[in-house]
């Protein structure tokens, strides 16, 4: 069975309309057959990535918190579902916060296989860029990004009830990638750059990035 795991990235909870969008994609999923976890990420206890590269080293994060529980959730899943409202034209601190402790996933290419999509509210503009900002950062982990729904809800709020429904629809249409391994030749060619991209900067610090070497050996990639 498909197992879905969706973050949500707005800090107002259950009153969140980004949430509703996140729970609308799931609900779709589920009647396509698959099962799923929506995750508060600000319900969680993270500290910010201060860029010291220890995870390149060892594998291992400075901090003691609740990321590695959540990437490992997200590791577990077949697909990966981003929603965060529109804050000054991008994606929430608490979605910033977890994208940015992915640096030792996106060097490793983790997401290879997986597959993801993404949704948006704003009150007044961007929502679609923070779609596409949140899907590229699913492609450059080496997922395969299927759409996303992004909505500007200050002329009308009522237009959430029809993002809703083509959240719906997104979920569904997730599913089916997965369960077919839906192909994309303009994103395969993205995942071949990046890829080589990534093999280029882990072989030239391989004496110091230790974990990230060694992985890309024993997937045998290099």
């Amino acid at each position: 069975m498909v197992k879905l795991l969706g973050l949500c990235g707005s800090p107002r909870g259950e009153e969140s309309r980004t949430l509703r969008l996140v729970n609308a994609v799931m609900e779709g999923a589920a009647e396509a057959g698959a099962r799923y976890e929506v995750i508060d990420i600000s319900a969680l206890d993270l500290e910010f990535c201060i860029g010291c590269g220890i995870c390149y080293e060892s594998g291992e994060c400075i901090h003691t918190d609740d990321f590695p529980l959540l990437f490992q959730k997200m590791m577990e899943a077949d697909g990966i579902v981003l929603g965060s409202p529109v804050y000054i034209n991008s994606v929430t601190a608490q979605m910033k916060l977890v994208l940015d402790r992915l640096a030792d996933a996106i060097h490793c290419q983790k997401f290879e296989g997986k597959y993801g999509c993404s949704v948006s509210t704003a009150g007044g503009s961007h929502a679609k860029e923070v779609v596409e900002y949140q899907n590229n950062i699913l492609r450059i982990l080496g997922a395969t990004t299927v759409g996303g729904v992004g909505v500007i809800l200050g002329p009308d709020p009522t237009l959430l009830s029809v993002a809703e429904k083509q959240a719906s629809d997104l979920g569904v249409t997730l599913v089916q990638a997965i369960a077919g391994k839906a192909r994309y030749p303009d994103q395969e060619l993205q995942h071949a750059e990046m890829k080589a991209r990534m093999r280029a900067l882990v072989t030239a610090n391989r004496d110091v990035w230790v974990h990230e070497y060694a992985y890309w050996q024993e997937k045998g990639w290099l």
